[in-house]
Formats: structure tokens, sequence, C-alpha cells
């Protein structure tokens, strides 16, 4: 199955390959732009540090998600048919069907979440009073579309447990629903607070999807490796333009989408602890967000120069591709750790 894996990697990385420049082109034209970042007065101090630093980027397209989640889809819905009636073998944890319908409500439902918040941000629907920029209101769908979710895997999957390296499975009974919730809403923001550097948050992914390309083909499950190869591969490609200096970033509708889907998928293999060590590039840079925030709000006074962490060491005077280049092998060596964890 490793050579079937690798050619839809190989397949969706051309195809991705090949849509890139027609789509960035295509941002232009519809003017899916960076633009400057409007300041308040509680932003004010991380805004003016951000736009120190990143104001020459105000043009960047803005979108690549939506490509990636487009051309995953797509590549999915054709040859993964192709597969099963090639009378290729096909293994799965769990019913295809449920298993298929979680995994791409997922990839799509927090896509489109992203896609109108990013509509909302670069058009200035100043009018507007539903749920765009205001961040309880997005934070409110993100727990309901995870309710959803981890409700689906509850009681159409039947799973409610979680790996533990060394001990097995350990039941977590009804309150697997709430957990699951946590996390996935979680690595949503995590992964889209990480989203702020050329190729940060996409390399890292990258890496982290491979570990969990192992994951998988350990598990036999067909369908998630399946998933993941399409999606790694349209990652690089997108990648390949996303490294400093960036000609298109992922904007909400794809840190969104990713984040929430890497989680979802660590959920349905039952590999919580190699998530939480795979994926703590994310989390450091997602809590570090979260304490700057509250301790303004609440104690008024600031933990770090600026927030996220990588703010802060650009505050220091690291330059941003090496803090790319060292995040990237911090998440190889928490990739290779994760790995070890997981096949225990």
């Amino acid at each position: 199955m490793i050579h079937l894996y690798l050619g839809l990697l190989l397949f969706s990385f051309l195809i991705t390959s090949i849509l890139v420049v027609p789509f960035i082109n295509l941002l232009y034209k519809l003017k899916f732009q960076r633009q400057h970042q409007e300041t308040t007065d509680f932003q004010n101090k991380r805004t003016t540090i951000f736009d120190k630093f990143h104001n020459q980027k105000k043009g960047t397209p803005v979108g690549g998600g939506l490509l990636v989640i487009i051309s995953v889809c797509i590549l999915f819905l054709i040859l993964f048919p192709i597969l099963k009636f090639s009378r290729i073998f096909i293994s799965s944890n769990y019913d295809i069907i449920h298993e298929l319908f979680i995994l791409f409500f997922t990839f799509i439902s927090f896509g489109l979440l992203g896609l109108y918040d990013d509509i909302y941000k670069f058009f200035g629907f100043k009018k507007t009073r539903f749920f765009g920029l205001k961040m309880i209101h997005k934070l409110i769908l993100q727990i309901i579309l995870s309710l959803i979710i981890s409700l689906m895997i509850y009681f159409q999957l039947k799973t409610d447990f979680i790996y533990l390296p060394f001990l097995g499975a350990i039941k977590l009974g009804i309150f697997f629903i709430p957990i699951s919730t946590i996390i996935i809403t979680g690595f949503a923001n995590f992964f889209n607070i990480t989203d702020g550097l050329d190729g940060l948050s996409c390399g890292l992914l990258m890496i982290a999807l491979f570990a969990f390309w192992i994951l998988a083909s350990t598990s036999l499950d067909t369908v998630i490796s399946s998933f993941l190869a399409l999606w790694i591969g349209a990652l690089i490609a997108f990648l390949y333009f996303n490294v400093y200096p960036a000609r298109i970033w992922l904007g909400d509708v794809g840190s969104l989408s990713f984040g929430a889907t890497f989680a979802v998928i660590a959920l349905l293999l039952g590999k919580i602890v190699p998530l939480i060590i795979v994926g703590s590039p994310f989390i450091i840079e997602g809590l570090s967000s979260a304490i700057q925030l509250l301790s303004k709000k609440y104690f008024k006074r600031k933990v770090f120069p600026a927030a996220p962490i990588h703010l802060t060491l650009q505050h220091l005077g690291w330059e941003e591709p090496k803090i790319v280049m060292r995040a990237w092998l911090a998440g190889i060596i928490l990739a290779i750790f994760g790995l070890w964890l997981g096949i225990n």
C-alpha cells in the first residue's frame, strides 16, 4: 500500500502545483489580499510590533487554504472510488461512510467558517452584525462545530477511548465528548495563531502530518492514510509559495480547517498523546497568546513583549527565516518523539 499512498501524494502535489499560480492571480484580481492591520486600544502594542516586522507584507494574497481544501476534496472524490473499484484492499477501523463524512465535514465546515471570517475582514462589511470579527462569536461557532463532530465520533463510530503509551486503551465514556470538543476547538485556534510567519504553520503541519501518516499506516486505516497522502501533497505545493518571502498565505479558511482536521485525525486514530507531543509547537503558540490576553485583561500587564511567541522572538532580534527553520527542526524532533510514543 505504501506505493499507492506515495502515488497519491505525488499526484496531489502535481495537480496543486499546476493550479496554485493561476489561483494566486485570481486572488489578486479579487483583491483578496492582506490589508493594513487596524489597531484598537486593547491591541495597540501587539499590533505595533506586528506591523513593525510585517507591514511590508501588505497586499500579499490570502486564502491559499481554499485551494488546498478544494484540491484535496476533488482528488479524493475522484480517486478513492477508483481504488475501491480496482479491488485494492480498503481497510478502516470504522464504518467507511461515517468516517469519511466526519473527516470531510470537519475539513469543509471549519474552512467555510474561516472563509466567512476572511471575507468579512478583507472586504470590511462594517454594517454587518453577524459572526464576523468578534472573537466570542467565532469561538461559539467553533465550539458548536466541534461538538457536532464529537457527537458523531461518539455515537456513529462508537469511539470513547484514547490510547496511552505503554498502558493501552483508556475508555472515557461520555466524557469523550467534552474532551474531544475542547481538543478540536483548541487546535483550530492554536493553528490559526501559529499562522503568522511565512512558512511557519504549514511547515510544522507538513512535518506533523507525515508523523500521523505513519501512525495511520500502522493502524491499517486506508481512508485516513489516503486522505493524508492527498493533503500532504497539496500542502507541499502550497508551501513552495508560502515560504519566505511568501507569495500567498493560508488565511483563516485554511488555518481553522487544518487545525481542526489535524485534531480529528488524531481522535479517530486514538492518538491523543502523540497529538499533544507532535502538535506542541501549535499549543505553545496558542497558550502564549492566551496568557498574554488574560494577563492584559485582568492584570493590566504583559507577560511577553509580544504574543504569540514568534513575535517575541522577532522583537528580540531573530530574523523571520531563522525562527521558522528552527521551529521546523523542533517539529521534526517532536514528530519523531510522538511517533515513538504512538507506535508503542
